[in-house]
């Protein structure tokens, strides 16, 4: 995944609380491998008629969202199953950072698996951020993991907070597993050396 540390992009607001893992991602597509693609099934009941038409109310149909790398959602963002590939649309879609006022807690794991980064802030923060962004749509939100603070649409500034561990492995666009598999020389030394100390195992 791609190293992230400042984004300065425009950003979409959705309003609809406890906006669910299903919603971003309906179950009838989890078949799907994951170098296949998500973004176009992203939020797919929300954007789509049972036609295949769009639906011109849904936020990411208009146009002045276009392109759009940086979600303002509400509270409980990404509850319900704790299927992976929901993250996984979002990316694929074109979104690198998610802002809202709570999360589902797998939600928030796979995310940071997947080079997303999900921001905690409050409730009033988000939403005066939606109603900036409803009102001039196209407005930029600068999003700087390094500094650990977000820019907002009308000006503001905040800063959030994140474990040490995840912010690291962010800025260097890696997740566990590619983590660990860097240490692989220490990790050797340390089992021979354990393997030595107590041979009898």
């Amino acid at each position: 995944m791609d190293p992230f540390a400042r984004l300065d992009a425009s950003a979409v607001p959705t309003a609809i609380p406890n906006l669910d893992t299903d919603q971003i991602i309906p179950a009838r597509f989890l078949w799907r491998k994951r170098t296949d693609g998500w973004g176009h099934l992203l939020f797919h009941d929300l954007r789509f008629t049972d036609s295949g038409a769009s639906r011109p109310e849904f936020v990411l149909n208009r146009e002045a969202y276009r392109g759009a790398r940086i979600l303002v959602a509400d509270h409980n963002f990404g509850c319900g199953s704790s299927r992976e590939p929901a993250v996984w649309a979002l990316y694929d879609y074109g979104f690198r950072a998610v802002l809202a006022s709570s999360f589902g807690d797998i939600f928030v794991n796979n995310a940071f698996q997947n080079g997303l980064l999900p921001v905690v802030l409050p409730a009033e923060r988000i939403a005066a951020m939606r109603a900036t962004l409803e009102h001039s749509p196209g407005s930029h939100v600068i999003v700087d993991l390094q500094a650990q603070e977000i820019r907002g649409p009308e000006g503001a500034l905040d800063q959030f907070e994140i474990d040490s561990f995840r912010k690291e492995c962010l800025l260097a666009g890696t997740d566990d597993i590619s983590f660990t598999l860097g240490h692989l020389e220490q990790i050797a030394a340390f089992e021979n050396a354990y393997e030595t100390r107590i041979r009898w195992i």
